[in-house]
């Protein structure tokens, strides 16, 4: 269950106009494979803030295609991979054999009372019903057992992103942007991220703790393009608004000189959240 919705809903990658949250949600299933060749996942040092000794079981809320997945097979005995989607659930059998992967989603996740160490949600928690899922994660987890929610993306401020949407937002000769319907897009997008786990004053859970985590990533213009095919407000176009979209980002990087195996470095962020049960809250 990756990432991103409509013009009211925030999310971590963006959003179609026009488009609900349920066509959005569901859109990401029918490219799981390119999702799965394209859309980085979160580093070792955020799974490793998170858990940071080996537990019995963990659960991946909205797992997709398994990028936080094959991080934690390492860091527990079992891991149970949630997602709804079963062309998404079908890569991630495939790609992380370790996990069990299961149909399930926020608000009905499938396992046992009080039976989960931790569980963790990446680039996912924004498709849930927050208050739902919340109670269903303090149903699951064990007596002060943990809950976190990743946001993973490039980074809107880094140094080629940035210098990106300068490019785009400058004008042509008849006064429409370099970057057309793209930097409408971009736009409307970073102005709605909301990479934030909230736990209200009544819930089981304490205040969270957030950290971010940085790194560049060196991508070419195939993977550019690529990455940005992956997002629900690309997906979700009409096939010629799509491709018209992709040619003007792929001609934005022939003008920054990326073409063939050139590659430009990315910088990419994690905001991490984590919280516990109160010690009054879960099950023993």
């Amino acid at each position: 269950m990756p990432d991103h919705d409509t013009p009211d809903l925030p999310d971590g990658d963006g959003t179609g106009p026009g488009a609900d949250r349920a066509t959005l949600a569901g859109s990401f299933g029918g490219v799981a494979s390119h999702y799965e060749r394209f859309r980085p996942g979160p580093p070792q040092a955020a799974v490793d803030w998170y858990l940071p000794a080996r537990v019995d079981r963990v659960v991946d809320l909205g797992a997709g295609t398994g990028a936080l997945t094959r991080l934690l097979v390492d860091r527990a005995d079992e891991v149970v991979a949630v997602e709804p989607d079963d062309r998404m659930r079908a890569v991630l059998a495939d790609e992380v054999p370790g996990a069990l992967a299961r149909r399930g989603t926020g608000e009905s996740i499938p396992v046992a009372d009080g039976s989960a160490d931790a569980v963790i949600a990446s680039t996912s928690w924004h498709w849930m019903d927050p208050a739902a899922t919340l109670a269903e994660v303090a149903r699951v987890l064990v007596h002060r057992g943990r809950l976190g929610a990743l946001w993973t993306g490039a980074d809107p401020d880094g140094t080629f992103l940035a210098e990106a949407r300068r490019q785009m937002a400058g004008p042509r000769t008849d006064g429409t942007s370099q970057g057309g319907e793209l930097i409408d897009l971009v736009e409307g997008t970073i102005g709605r991220n909301d990479h934030r786990l909230v736990i209200p004053e009544d819930s089981p859970f304490e205040p969270p703790e957030h950290e971010v985590f940085t790194w560049d990533i060196a991508l070419d213009a195939d993977e550019l393009i690529g990455l940005l095919g992956t997002f629900s407000w690309v997906i979700t176009l009409p096939d010629d608004s799509r491709n018209r979209v992709l040619d003007q980002a792929r001609q934005l990087l022939v003008a920054f000189g990326i073409t063939g195996a050139t590659t430009v470095d990315v910088a990419w962020r994690t905001d991490a959240w984590r919280t516990r049960l109160r010690s009054s809250g879960g099950r023993a």
